[in-house]
């Protein structure tokens, strides 16, 4: 608009342009009608006005508009500022809860991990530990924060999975089971598998503690055993003791008729064929005295199983053993067990402890004829073999020991004596022998009495097994 007033105003203000006007508004005498040019001069302000008035009512009718379009457009963007805002905290409202649900999530796994019982311990290929729990803590003695990061083979060593294990079970992408055991000490069962569409690859180890389990189990199969041994030995000791009880009441009334010299002429004495005769026949009488303990040995062990353990006196139980030992145990060609010398060393006022006592007078009666065969091997000037008792009390356990100055145990028996022997044993455990093997005493023992029991071997020291019985 003001590039179009500006030349007006120009054009109005020009002597040109008045000097032309005027002459319009001359009379015929050269003279001036001013009102006429005033009348004039008005009309064109007017008209100036008006144009400029029209013009202002149009720029101010655009410029209406644009303030409506303004407000529309500010009104647009508050209504998207306000529906982004909105959005925008329902987002964040949305990660808030989301965030709080993966701690949540995170706390609780690790919770779950760190309570569970087992050991779980993650690798990465290269044996690198990525995780810890608790219960491996537990058993290493490793905190999470020295482990995690280091090789576990640089760290745990005594850990029975191997890198082998690991290359294993990735390659496979299977899982692979191991069995690490101590027989009476501990029972592992190890798991290695893969981890599954996982970036990284790596493994998870699981390390589950089993001992209850396997001496539950073990303990399942000893009561069948134990059931069965019963009904056989009390089989085997009815069908052998008739003929047994016959053989040797024949002998009896051999003897008396050979005492009485029926069969000798009359008015002969007895000749020393009639004497070695007579000898021959107390030995078998013996022999037979013996069969008949071992058959009431038989009996007793299948009639006095207890389901649950009995409050009973150690010493007790260990002289009864002796005396059964008295009557069973014997080998030709060499001394009886009643030959042997007994030193007992028990301490005073022992308390009673819980045990099944049939099972234990067995385990005291394998030591003694382990120790009996051992005695009458060794051949010495001035010998005399000894067996050493000594019970004492250790704390709150009763400790039990039984030496014996025989032929002391090589290295091979030592290690393979409370083992059990099998017909497909090697060379190295079938030169233990079976005859030497103790698997049932030491089972009574660590599993059905949930004690301890070694053997230490010397040439000079003798031979000592050790027994430690928990009081409760």
């Amino acid at each position: 608009m003001t590039r179009f007033l500006l030349p007006l105003l120009l054009l109005i203000q020009s002597p040109l342009l008045y000097a032309d006007l005027f002459d319009v508004f001359k009379d015929e005498q050269g003279r001036t009608k001013w009102q006429w040019v005033a009348n004039f001069s008005s009309g064109v302000l007017i008209i100036l006005l008006t144009i400029v008035v029209i013009i202002l009512f149009v720029t101010w009718m655009r410029a209406r508009r644009y303030n409506r379009a303004l407000e529309e457009i500010r009104s647009s963007l508050e209504q998207r500022v306000r529906e982004r805002t909105a959005k925008l905290e329902q987002e964040v409202a949305e990660h808030v809860v989301t965030t709080r649900m993966l701690k949540a999530s995170k706390a609780y796994i690790q919770n779950i991990l760190r309570s569970m019982p087992l050991v779980l311990v993650g690798l990465d290929r290269q044996g690198t530990i990525t995780h810890w729990n608790q219960r491996a803590e537990e058993i290493s003695g490793i905190s999470a924060d020295d482990a995690i990061g280091r090789n576990l083979w640089s760290i745990y060593s005594d850990i029975t999975v191997s890198p082998r294990h690991i290359e294993q079970a990735l390659d496979k992408g299977e899982a692979i089971t191991l069995r690490h055991s101590q027989p009476g000490s501990y029972h592992f069962d190890i798991t290695v598998y893969p981890l599954q569409d996982y970036d990284e690859p790596g493994v998870v180890i699981l390390v589950d503690d089993v001992t209850k389990r396997v001496i539950a189990e073990n303990m399942l199969i000893h009561h069948d055993k134990l059931s069965s041994m019963g009904e056989l030995a009390t089989a085997m000791a009815n069908d052998i003791n008739t003929p047994l009880q016959a053989i040797l009441f024949d002998l009896r009334s051999f003897q008396g008729i050979l005492a009485s010299g029926k069969l000798l002429p009359e008015g002969s004495q007895q000749n020393p064929e009639s004497e070695k005769v007579q000898q021959i026949l107390d030995n078998a009488s013996k022999s037979g005295k013996q069969v008949e303990s071992i058959i009431r040995n038989l009996l007793q062990f299948a009639r006095g199983r207890a389901d649950r353990p009995q409050q009973a006196n150690v010493i007790d139980i260990l002289e009864h053993s002796l005396e059964q030992s008295r009557e069973v145990l014997s080998l030709p060609d060499t001394f009886p067990f009643s030959a042997i010398r007994i030193e007992r060393h028990f301490e005073a006022d022992l308390p009673l402890i819980p045990c099944y006592v049939t099972e234990l007078q067995q385990v005291f009666l394998s030591l003694f004829r382990h120790a009996y065969k051992s005695l009458t091997e060794k051949q010495a000037a001035g010998y005399t073999p000894t067996i050493a008792l000594y019970v004492a009390r250790s704390y709150d356990a009763l400790s039990i020991r039984i030496q014996h100055n025989g032929v002391a145990l090589t290295d091979d028996e030592q290690m393979f004596l409370f083992e059990p022997f099998t017909q497909d044993s090697d060379a190295g455990q079938a030169a233990a022998g079976a005859n030497k093997r103790l698997s049932f005493a030491h089972f009574v023992i660590t599993e059905q009495h949930r004690g301890h029991m070694a053997v230490t071997s010397d040439p000079d020291a003798g031979t000592t097994f050790h027994i430690q019985l928990d009081l409760v």
